[in-house]
């Protein structure tokens, strides 16, 4: 048998999965690592205890399916973009802790910058924003005493999740463009770090990884296993939910959500807030995407669980929730919002509230927060790319909730599908790890991850824009509230 191992690095866990060559799972592992908050909006992860945990998911995801190692054709590494590990090259120790990408320490800096707003979204796709990885870096170049001594020494390597896992794993400091394109240093049209930029934010290239094309051969070895093919988990989920032609989009449901819209060989600028960003690069050819990220979705739910004590297990939302929302409406802006807002200063709003208000009434408040937030982007992706959308492939912990789903179809009118496969952010890292060794291209893919069950929408137009209406005033509550 032939085998591919996926390691998904994500914002609370490290899971590692055994695909086989029908892109079936045959094992799997997952542990959850500890969160840092060592001030209000600020987040924090131990790279160390990252890197032991996936060694951990990998050994057991093995023992789990029954294989050996040598029946391992390849790696792939998918992981949490932006989110920032220093470490010392010639000890291979981190100077810091990760500073992940939720975390919103630099916005003061990113306010200091706005004549450079232009300037970063031309050259980068993205807005210029806390939640990115190029002000993480300036930060801990001017406040971690190990950065700075390292930097002087020549030693220092910055890099996201998957350069610092795939140093512990091979020796190299190497990332991909789909990461990379996340940083605010990488320029998107001559597709390497750029000079300018980085001489903004004090970066020097020296201690940036080498970008290398997704399906490299290889990255690198660990343990003699090559490390086929890396991307940054929200590309890998379109690739895993096999969206490789131009209008067609998908929406994970995480910690937060993310929404990614096939723009082909087209780099589609934004007016509106949506980020722009490679997909991938096989061969030298390079797709982008047009992207809305939600900070908080996933997040808000386990904020009812582990803070209101609402539930113990996600499985008792749906039977909880009210069927209607009865007035009232939950913004879950915890550490701002992002797309198409991106406002540090917003902050959670709960309003609507009257005597007769009851915990299904929030909990369904919170599931159609999530569908709304989802709903303003693709809003703006039909506007700004003139595509014509029918279908939303949706993946994620969160599509497990069938009436989260339905309401999603409702608020955007659109097809809701739900594959297979819904661990599909592992998944593309598999497919693009099996390029060149399982599988010849993306087309000897199409049929390893079909549609399972389709959502339609119930409700009439007319009904969903009073629904959208009330949503976006209870929005403009919620903004600037810092």
């Amino acid at each position: 048998m032939e085998y591919i191992l996926s390691i998904d690095q994500g914002t609370s866990s490290t899971r590692t999965i055994i695909f086989d060559k029908e892109g079936k799972q045959r094992g799997s592992h997952q542990v959850e690592h500890k969160q840092y908050y060592p001030k209000p909006a600020w987040v924090e992860h131990d790279p160390m205890e990252i890197w032991d945990n996936t060694q951990l998911t990998m050994r057991k995801a093995i023992e789990v399916a029954g294989v050996e190692l040598s029946e391992i054709h390849s790696i792939g590494i998918t992981n949490q973009r932006e989110t920032v590990v220093a470490w010392d090259k010639s000890t291979g120790l981190p100077l810091h802790n990760a500073i992940v990408w939720q975390c919103r320490r630099t916005a003061p800096r990113v306010d200091e910058l706005s004549e450079f707003k232009g300037l970063f979204h031309e050259k980068t796709g993205l807005v210029l924003d806390a939640y990115f990885s190029g002000t993480k870096m300036e930060w801990l170049l001017q406040n971690s005493p190990k950065v700075q001594e390292a930097s002087q020494k020549g030693t220092l390597a910055f890099g996201t999740i998957d350069s610092w896992l795939m140093f512990k794993m091979s020796g190299r400091h190497v990332t991909e463009a789909s990461n990379a394109s996340r940083t605010l240093l990488y320029n998107i049209r001559t597709k390497e770090w750029d000079t300018e930029l980085m001489d903004i934010l004090s970066v020097n290239p020296e201690m940036l990884p080498e970008v290398l094309p997704n399906a490299d051969d290889p990255f690198g070895h660990y343990k003699e296993v090559p490390i086929g093919g890396v991307l940054g988990d929200q590309q890998a989920a379109l690739f895993g939910q096999l969206c490789f032609n131009e209008g067609q989009m998908k929406n994970t449901y995480g910690t937060g959500n993310f929404t990614l819209l096939n723009t082909g060989r087209k780099i589609v600028h934004s007016s509106n807030g949506l980020l722009t960003t490679v997909a991938w690069d096989i061969g030298g050819d390079t797709n982008y995407a047009l992207e809305g990220s939600v900070f908080v979705t996933g997040a808000a739910l386990r904020w009812l669980r582990d803070n209101l004590n609402f539930f113990d297990n996600y499985s008792d939302i749906d039977g909880l929730a009210s069927e209607s929302n009865n007035g009232v409406y939950f913004v879950p802006a915890f550490v701002g919002l992002g797309a198409p807002h991106w406002d540090s200063n917003a902050r959670g709003t709960l309003i609507g509230i009257t005597g007769s208000a009851s915990k299904g009434d929030i909990v369904r408040a919170t599931l159609e927060s999530i569908a709304f937030q989802t709903e303003d982007l693709l809003e703006l992706m039909r506007e700004e790319t003139k595509l014509t959308i029918t279908e939303l492939r949706v993946d994620g912990g969160q599509t497990n909730s069938e009436l989260l789903m339905q309401i999603q179809a409702d608020i955007s009118q659109l097809d809701v599908a739900v594959p297979r496969e819904r661990e599909t952010t592992a998944l593309g890292a598999a497919f693009m790890a099996g390029l060149n060794r399982l599988w010849e291209n993306p087309s000897d893919l199409i049929d390893l991850n079909p549609t399972v069950k389709n959502f339609s929408p119930k409700i009439t137009e007319e009904e969903r824009r009073i629904l959208h209406e009330k949503w976006k005033e209870a929005v403009t509550r919620s903004l600037s509230w810092l």
